[in-house]
């Protein structure tokens, strides 16, 4: 599947591992996530980056002790309707400050890609290709939000009001 980074397709480095096969050393893997916590230790210990794939069904609490080592975390969208995936992603974010790549899988319409971005997300998969584009010219068709989200952009109000308060109180009279 391709992959769209910062508003481009990138080469995926990580492989994605099934449950039973056996995991290289020095090579950039996912893994599912019921084989993850079964030996998080040593799938955490071995040499190069390591990702997991989480299902929506699952909460990302049981993660929090791993993701300080964790390059990766993949959240699944079975369905274009099913949105957990962006509070998991929130989640992440906000609440247990995954800093590491957050990549969404799994069907996601051309619609959605602003939200996948304002959740945290910062990758995501894609059935095709000319979708990067699309991807693009979503995240830089608004400039301003009403709201907080975990993209880290201000919201309308408290850009205002950093506005206001570099303004003296002369300038304002004018």
């Amino acid at each position: 599947m391709p992959l769209i980074k910062n508003g481009r397709l990138a080469e995926d480095r990580y492989v994605r591992l099934l449950d039973e096969s056996p995991i290289p050393d020095g090579v950039a893997v996912i893994v599912p996530a019921a084989r993850f916590l079964a030996d998080a230790d040593e799938i955490l210990r071995r040499d190069g980056p390591t990702g997991v794939e989480w299902p929506n069904n699952r909460k990302v609490a049981e993660l929090e002790p791993y993701l300080d080592r964790l390059a990766v975390v993949v959240l699944s969208f079975p369905n274009f309707k099913d949105g957990r995936g962006y509070s998991q992603a929130r989640l992440l974010r906000e609440r247990y400050g995954f800093l590491g790549e957050l990549r969404a899988a799994g069907q996601i319409l051309r619609d959605q890609f602003l939200f996948l971005a304002r959740a945290g997300f910062d990758a995501l998969e894609v059935a095709k290709p000319g979708d990067a584009e699309a991807f693009a010219s979503a995240l830089a068709r608004y400039s301003v939000f009403y709201q907080d989200a975990g993209d880290d952009r201000a919201p309308a109000l408290r850009r205002r009001l950093a506005r206001m308060a570099a303004v003296t109180p002369r300038e304002m009279v004018r």
